[in-house]
């Protein structure tokens, strides 16, 4: 049985056909172009000999620290000097009452002259034979005691004035005018001597070995040390220290030996209690390679750098680093002379970037705000 189909629904099955069946595809979108190399700064490894540094903390002190205390009993007077001020050596800088030593010398003055004459009459009489051997030796004995008293009282009048036994700086008094003072009564003030300052600090015994074994360089331990001085505020002292003295013996409880140094003061800028980082070169370390702390990243107790190959291809490397040399950190392993190190677009590129790499240039320190 054959059915038959209109004409006209056969257009239409046509039409439908051509208009969503036959329809051409659309085209696929074209592939992203390739991200831009990103501009990068980057340095070259050194590598040269360079000096090793070591760090202790310091403290500073007065070359000469002389403690002032009353030689005699008496009540203060009078305080000339001014406290914190430059003292020379004889300066007084406190004064006792005076009037019962005067007193005590003028006793001391006529019991002198009283023991003279009675030694002269018992000389004499010792040449007439009149009195005996004894009597002289006690007039003999009387003087000398009597004169003993004499200096001893011209001393303690002397000693009413209490002066500065050295030049430098001294410090706060710590008793007043009026106060009852005297051999037992304490530290009336302390004067220093602060041009040259002195400096403490301690070295491992492992650093004083490593110093001892330098011998075949030439170098002598501790004599050829140049000292450096680090402020708490993180400036340089401008003035190079020296070595002064070393401790006889190394501490059994710290393991460390004590060392002091002297620091040219001219201005004082330097005081006794003060604390200070003291460096000196302890060796030299040959073929140092070195890139600026900056382009060393720390990662999980780690560090790298990303180097930049001749094709600008970057590429993360773990490096080992050793001591630090101002800004810049020695690798000692991970890194080879003339490379190229990134030191500024770190957190721009990851391992297979393509960069742009151009020299850095460091920042221009600028000059504080005068106020």
């Amino acid at each position: 049985m054959r059915i038959s189909v209109p004409l006209t629904c056969l257009f239409g099955i046509s039409a439908f056909a051509l208009q969503f069946g036959c329809k051409p595809r659309a085209a696929a979108p074209a592939a992203s172009a390739p991200a831009a190399p990103v501009d990068v700064e980057v340095v070259k490894v050194i590598q040269r000999d360079e000096p090793i540094h070591d760090e202790w903390v310091g403290s500073l002190d007065g070359l000469v620290n002389a403690q002032v205390r009353a030689q005699v009993q008496g009540y203060l007077v009078s305080r000339p000097y001014a406290e914190g001020s430059v003292v020379k050596s004889g300066d007084v800088l406190f004064e006792i009452d005076p009037r019962p030593f005067k007193i005590a010398l003028a006793q001391a003055e006529a019991n002198a002259q009283k023991a003279d004459s009675d030694y002269q009459r018992q000389v004499q009489l010792a040449q007439q034979e009149v009195a005996a051997k004894q009597e002289l030796d006690n007039a003999t004995a009387s003087r000398a005691t009597a004169r003993a008293a004499l200096d001893q009282a011209k001393l303690n009048l002397e000693f009413t004035k209490i002066v500065s036994p050295i030049d430098g700086i001294a410090g706060l008094a710590t008793a007043q005018i009026g106060d009852l003072v005297g051999p037992n009564t304490g530290v009336l003030t302390t004067v220093s001597t602060v041009d040259p300052i002195k400096a403490y600090f301690a070295i491992s015994e492992q650093s004083y070995l490593n110093f001892e074994r330098q011998e075949s360089t030439g170098r002598r331990f501790p004599e050829d040390m140049e000292l450096e001085l680090v402020l708490t505020d993180g400036s340089v002292y401008p003035q190079k220290g020296k070595f002064y003295a070393i401790d006889r013996q190394i501490d059994a409880n710290t393991g460390t030996l004590k060392v002091a140094g002297t620091f040219p003061n001219p201005n004082r800028l330097l005081r006794p209690g003060q604390y200070a980082r003291i460096r000196a070169a302890v060796g030299v370390q040959q073929g140092a390679l070195e890139v600026p702390q900056r382009a060393v990243s720390e990662l999980q107790g780690g560090y790298q750098v990303d180097v930049v190959g001749s094709d600008h291809v970057v590429h993360l490397r773990p490096v080992k680093v050793g001591a630090r040399v101002d800004a810049r950190w020695i690798i000692t392993s991970g890194l080879k002379p003339d490379e190229d190190v990134i030191v500024e677009g770190l957190q721009k590129v990851r391992e297979g970037s393509v960069v742009n790499p151009k020299p850095y240039t460091p920042p221009v320190p600028t000059a504080p705000a005068k106020s």
